[in-house]
């Protein structure tokens, strides 16, 4: 009962934790002095770190943006091709009815939509500080691009969603611009780079391409300290891209590149060829948007739903001719072309381009970049006959595809990193990179920049009258 009735002495570590009290309330009142007297350097650094935060997550929002965009796009594209297989008087109702209410919707919901996206973004670049301005970049905006864009493709219309992408991604940047504090010091038009960049990167799970893009098409005027800027959306919508497409490349792996002695023979032949027809491509764009006059050009103006009415009966009736190829973005055509799985007819290359034209002159917000590579690929098919022996024939394929990209956009250096990275052609870089800058400057005799002319004509529609 003695043991019980002992009760434990704690005497002897009362000194020890008045001790450590005391230290523990030293430590604060020195951690509320620095706190003090630092409280402005604190705030402007807690504001920095929340910037970046509220940036880097739009990063993460342009890669699941463009993720949305793709898995949408295709299932709309598969969707369209499962009805037409079971019914095929099918587009001929409903492309060009869909194309007319596609176009209501975009004149009336969401006008800055219409085409690629890449040269609203320039334009967009190059917005006055005073003055009218109609938006070119904006949530509705991009709410609108992709879902227009998406019900395009699932009507027949030959598009795809990579330049689209870009004008999402800058419309997502430029709308958290307002939440960003002064002192991170990120112009609006470095905003509207980040976005695109991560747009293109993210939409061909391709970073390298992303950044490529970023220096040569949107950022030529944009210092180089804001390069980390950049890089840091194009890696977040990056990331996101493969986390949720996969660690595959954009066509899968090509692996029969081969080397010949006659290499230089099929470059020069594939770049000469497509930058002729990439050339034609692009004036034929740059004219159905800048001074196209005549009989046909007043019909649109004045008529633009009956023009996009007969636009869905031609694309309606050049799909139902070749059997559906002409239908949508061209991917599947293109990576069986890769693959060495398909036999396309000679006419799919021409056909394509064609049916582009068409679905770009429709007025209908979509993207050119990859009908351009399932052209390019299907004069790379046209060719292997003429440069057999001369190189393997995805070889030709892959030159054409870069060819006619470059020749189409200008834009040589983004070309030949896109195929690079698409493909994993890097052990043909340095024919990918001479194919691409020929083929651009044979277009460059032909037609004017695409999309940096198309943004100067709509940095000029903005202007006010007798102000041009």
């Amino acid at each position: 009962m003695a043991a019980f009735a002992m009760t434990p002495d704690f005497s002897s570590l009362r000194p020890v934790l008045d001790a450590f009290v005391a230290r523990l309330e030293a430590r604060l009142q020195r951690a509320r002095a620095y706190v003090r007297g630092n409280q402005a350097y604190l705030l402007a650094q807690s504001r920095i770190w929340l910037g970046r935060l509220v940036f880097w997550s739009c990063g993460i929002a342009v890669g699941l943006a463009a993720v949305a965009f793709a898995l949408l796009s295709d299932l709309a594209a598969e969707t369209f091709a499962h009805a037409t297989g079971r019914y095929p008087w099918l587009p001929f109702i409903l492309t060009p009815l869909a194309g007319v209410g596609l176009l209501w919707l975009t004149r009336e919901f969401f006008p800055g939509a219409q085409g690629s996206g890449i040269p609203q973004v320039i334009a967009e670049m190059k917005r006055p500080d005073e003055g009218p301005w109609r938006p070119l970049v904006s949530l509705r905006i991009a709410f609108g691009k992709i879902v227009i864009g998406v019900a395009a493709v699932g009507a027949g219309f030959s598009f795809g969603r990579e330049g689209p992408t870009v004008q999402v991604g800058a419309s997502l940047m430029a709308a958290v611009g307002r939440f960003m504090p002064a002192t991170l010091r990120i112009h609006r038009a470095h905003l509207l780079v980040a976005g695109g960049a991560a747009g293109i990167a993210a939409a061909f799970n391709a970073p390298l391409a992303g950044i490529v893009f970023a220096i040569e098409e949107l950022s030529r005027s944009i210092e180089s300290r804001m390069s980390g800027v950049v890089i840091t959306a194009i890696v977040l919508a990056g990331v996101i891209a493969q986390h949720f497409l996969g660690n595959d490349n954009y066509f899968g792996r090509v692996v029969v590149f081969g080397v010949s002695a006659d290499l230089a023979y099929a470059i020069l032949l594939c770049s000469l060829v497509t930058g002729v027809a990439g050339g034609i491509f692009a004036r034929l764009l740059l004219t159905s948007a800048i001074g196209w006059q005549g009989r046909l050009a007043d019909f649109r103006a004045n008529q633009p739903y009956a023009f996009v009415l007969a636009c869905g009966l031609l694309l309606a009736a050049l799909g139902s001719a070749s059997g559906g190829m002409t239908w949508g973005s061209g991917f599947a055509e293109t990576r069986a072309l890769l693959v060495g799985q398909a036999d396309l007819p000679w006419y799919y290359g021409p056909a394509k381009f064609v049916a582009t034209v068409l679905s770009y002159l429709s007025g209908l917000p979509g993207g050119i970049f990859a009908p351009s590579l399932a052209i390019g690929a299907g004069i790379g098919q046209d060719m292997q006959p003429l440069l057999s022996g001369h190189a393997f024939p995805t070889t030709i394929v892959v030159l054409c595809m870069v060819g006619f990209l470059a020749a189409a956009t200008q834009a040589p250096i983004t070309a030949f990193i896109i195929v690079m990275e698409m493909v994993d052609g890097y052990s043909l870089v340095i024919g990918l990179m001479a194919t691409a800058l020929v083929a651009s400057a044979v277009s460059r005799l032909i037609s004017r920049p695409l999309y940096s002319t198309l943004a100067e004509h709509m940095v000029r529609q903005q202007s006010p009258p007798g102000k041009e």
